[in-house]
């Protein structure tokens, strides 16, 4: 009789452990994140290192969101998000680092106070959105783009409540800015007012005076 080889079956590889999984980083999430209390989530490149401007400045602007008792959420990793805990940090305000586990290794910064990790992008996604009363975008790259581009399609759409998302440096984001308005809107892909979502900041003050004016004019959401 012909023997067939032996099949094995790795549960921990199927898609029901998938969704265990996906449970357990979602419950742990809420579990710790819950009592945050105000925060907002600072997003930029883990690549350029505290000698380059924009270090600085996200550490300034960290320093002072968490001076305005607000706690400062990032990925964790280096670079701005580092810079961003190191700011919250130097304030004595709450600096929360929301790790994922990706081939490249991504260790968290040293500053963090809260740290989570995730396997899973879209429940980390979820975090940073979901305990975050604004977003600040500094220069980055794909991963800053997606963080972006994901709360403005929320926003837009009206999944979320509206909230402010900053974006940082306008000689970085020139380009970017420039074509939403003379392609995509052009086009008939969004309309003005979806560019209305965002403002565009170049000083750390300005951050947070736009924060404060949105929360100012929406008090029932602070």
């Amino acid at each position: 009789m012909k023997k067939f080889p032996e099949i094995r079956h790795d549960f921990t590889t199927e898609d029901p452990w998938r969704m265990f999984r996906i449970i357990s980083e979602f419950t742990d999430g809420f579990e710790v994140l819950s009592g945050v209390g105000r925060a907002v989530s600072i997003f930029g490149s883990a690549r350029l290192e505290p000698g380059s401007k924009y270090y600085k400045l996200t550490e300034e602007i960290a320093y002072l969101l968490a001076k305005e008792k607000y706690a400062v959420i990032t990925g964790s990793g280096p670079g701005l998000m580092e810079a961003a805990n190191k700011g919250a940090r130097r304030a004595k305000g709450h600096s929360i680092g929301l790790n994922i586990e990706i081939p490249t290794e991504q260790r968290s910064n040293p500053y963090v106070d809260t740290l989570l990790s995730f396997h899973y992008f879209f429940v980390r996604k979820v975090m940073f959105v979901k305990y975050a009363k604004a977003f600040v975008i500094m220069p980055g790259g794909y991963g800053t783009l997606d963080e972006f581009t994901e709360a403005i399609n929320l926003i837009q759409t009206l999944r979320i409540p509206r909230f402010p998302v900053v974006v940082f440096g306008s000689d970085y984001w020139k380009g970017m800015l420039d074509w939403l308005k003379s392609s995509v809107m052009k086009e008939g892909c969004i309309s003005k007012g979806d560019l209305d979502i965002f403002e565009v900041a170049d000083k750390p003050e300005e951050v947070v005076k736009i924060i404060k004016r949105f929360y100012a004019k929406n008090k029932t959401l602070c």
